[in-house]
């Protein structure tokens, strides 16, 4: 582009030049008779011979040819050789020069300008300085070039000469020299701008040609590539919304959605890279379309979640057989590394009448109902799920009343090390007894405050809470227990979590190593947005837990830049460890890799003496579940300790 640029300056530079120079002839013709006039004849004749000889000079280097790249094709700026151009530049700019320095010497005519003729002189300078800015508008050093000899030489006679009116004068001509200078390089930055779109557009115009002969396939291109995943060849979400659209047109009065999820995706990613992680995934959406007929849309969500709808109507399985089959077809073992690693959830959502939206809502719902209920299962939304979601609008419309009519209860349970034989730590769990639905679940209540911008308050409400059972246990002098509060992503990136827990414990004066931050493995999606709040709370003294592990999104490098001191190996792990090699192998990687990094492993969710002295076996010495004790009032939680000094002391 910047070649095109100057050889675009170069043709416009010959092209004013060959009209300019006739015009200076003239002018100095003019200048040789007003110097007979007043008896310097000969001087005179001198100087219009120099100028004609430079003037001649210019006009040939006007007419002399560019190197042209290709002697066969036409001059235009794309076929001038770049250095050839530079050259003929730099060549009109030292032509302008010395047409410059023989105008200069106009002095001589006029004895310094001081002689009666003076005033002709100046106004034919005057007019052939600002016609050379003119001419040369498209390339500033060649005009300036020109300009600045001759109207030094006049302010430099002035001076010499003296007088006020002659320094004004010479001042005015310095003046004058500048805004003619900045015009003329103004007048090159418009040139250049101008001759910078004019090729631009006719590169695009060449590209648009170019591509013409392609655009078709293109077209199809794009548009693929807009409704799949570039991964799986699967349809995208986007996609997967038109192909839906297509569905209810169909005149098809029966739905099956079915939304699914990879148990275990993530330590596969951990353990073996991405790559593998790839390879996984479509390994998988191929599996899913040799097992559903071909009227299936299958189409990958994102991550590891899958979607799948179908016509009822041309199934010949039931919905439940079907999602019994696939979670089968899913769980064979994969060539990549050892079997029984990857499990698949399902929800599944059947319809009368398809509303993909609203199909999604409750299929979302059943899917997280299967998850909670273990790995490699599958959930139908029902009317208990269907009274869920009525469940949770009824708590997002009470929940602001209910706290503040404190009708809100925090409980806690024991967290015991040593294989279940010393109390460490309480977890804090809150609890409502809503009047309509009982007993409403913590991660219900924590989501529901998030979405409806109660978060902050629930969160007070808890702190209140914790801190209190943090005074009294160091009023018990159990100041060496810890308590933990769960915080959901959504809260640390809606609240101000840090300085709120800071100014409380400042507030009771309590340690600040007595309270523990649980955090779900969903914060390592975005680090950046609460390193710097988990790192405040970390140099405070707070330590930081990751909870449900191994079934979110953390990895090595995201447990370091969080300030991880514990990690909860997720109950869905732990409930079936007695009956199950898998979670008995990614129970013992979690603590192998708590060991390496230096990291405390809870196992949470244990039931059974079973459960507890597998985990023993495994390596794992803390845990927390109903087999030691259940979640507890505060009232109740101090009688447990009392009653239970054993395992206190």
């Amino acid at each position: 582009m910047q070649h095109l640029i100057l050889a675009d300056q170069l043709m416009a530079v010959r092209r004013s030049m060959l009209i300019s120079i006739p015009v200076s002839f003239v002018l100095g013709l003019m200048s040789v008779l007003v110097a007979f006039y007043y008896g310097n004849g000969q001087a005179g004749l001198w100087w219009f011979l120099a100028s004609s000889l430079v003037n001649s000079a210019r006009v040939v280097l006007c007419r002399f040819p560019v190197r042209r790249l290709d002697a066969d094709k036409p001059a235009d700026p794309k076929n001038l050789d770049p250095a050839s151009v530079k050259q003929h530049l730099f060549l009109q700019s030292a032509m302008a020069a010395t047409s410059g320095i023989v105008w200069a010497f106009i002095a001589v005519l006029s004895d310094g300008y001081t002689a009666p003729q003076s005033i002709f002189y100046l106004v034919v300078l005057c007019g052939i300085t600002a016609g050379a800015i003119t001419h040369g508008f498209a390339y500033a050093r060649m005009p300036v070039c020109y300009i600045v000899p001759v109207l030094l030489s006049v302010a430099g006679c002035l001076i010499y000469a003296g007088g006020f009116e002659r320094y004004c004068l010479a001042a005015t001509t310095l003046l004058y020299l500048a805004a003619l200078s900045r015009g003329a390089r103004e007048s090159e930055a418009l040139f250049r701008q101008s001759s910078r779109l004019k090729h631009e557009a006719t590169a695009m115009a060449e590209s648009l040609a170019a591509a013409r002969d392609q655009a078709t396939k293109a077209a199809i291109g794009m548009e693929y590539r807009a409704t799949h995943d570039p991964l799986t060849g699967l349809l995208n979400r986007s996609g997967f919304m038109q192909e839906a659209a297509c569905f209810a047109s169909s005149g098809t009065t029966g739905f099956v959605l079915m939304l699914l999820d990879l148990d275990g995706f993530k330590p596969i990613n951990d353990a073996f890279g991405h790559k593998v992680g790839d390879k996984v995934l479509v390994e998988v959406g191929r599996r899913l379309c040799e097992n559903l007929p071909d009227h299936a849309l299958v189409t990958r969500l994102g991550g590891d979640e899958f979607a799948i709808l179908l016509d009822q109507a041309l199934c010949e399985e039931t919905p439940s057989i079907l999602a019994t089959k696939l979670i089968a077809t899913v769980s064979i073992p994969f060539a990549s590394f050892d079997a029984g690693r990857i499990g698949i959830s399902i929800g599944v959502c059947v319809s009368d009448e398809l509303d993909v939206d609203e199909m999604l809502v409750r299929a979302d719902a059943a899917l997280y109902r299967a998850k909670a209920q273990g790995r490699n299962r599958h959930y139908v939304f029902d009317d208990d799920l269907r009274d869920h979601l009525a469940m949770r609008r009824d708590i997002e419309r009470d929940l602001a009343n209910a706290m503040s009519n404190d009708a809100l209860e925090v409980w806690f349970q024991p967290i015991l090390g040593e294989g279940g034989r010393k109390l460490t730590d309480l977890e804090a769990l809150v609890r409502w007894n809503h009047p309509r639905h009982g007993w409403i679940p913590p991660t219900d209540l924590v989501t529901v405050a998030s979405f409806s911008g109660l978060a902050e308050p629930l969160f007070r409400y808890i702190l209140r809470d914790v801190g209190a059972m943090m005074q009294t246990l160091r009023a018990m002098n159990l100041g060496h227990l810890r308590v933990a509060m769960n915080i959901s992503p959504r809260e640390i990136s809606q609240i101000s979590v840090d300085s709120l827990i800071i100014a409380k414990l400042r507030k009771l004066d309590l340690p600040a190593s007595m309270l523990e931050i649980e955090i779900t493995e969903d914060t390592a999606k975005d680090i950046r947005a609460v390193q710097d709040k988990l790192a405040a709370l970390t140099k405070a003294g707070v330590r930081i837990a990751v909870d449900d592990f191994g079934v979110g999104y953390s990895s090595m490098s995201s447990l370091r830049q969080l300030h991880v001191d514990r990690i909860k190996i997720d109950r869905s792990f732990v409930h079936g460890i007695a009956g199950s090699a898998d979670d008995r192998n990614v129970v013992r990687s979690i603590v192998t890799l708590g060991k390496s990094l230096g990291i405390e492993v809870v196992a949470e969710g244990v039931e059974t003496e079973e459960n507890r002295n597998i985990l023993r076996q495994l390596g794992c010495s803390i845990m927390q579940g109903h087999y030691f004790a259940k979640p507890m009032p505060h009232r109740e939680v101090i009688e447990w300790i009392n009653q239970s000094r054993s395992f206190v002391e």
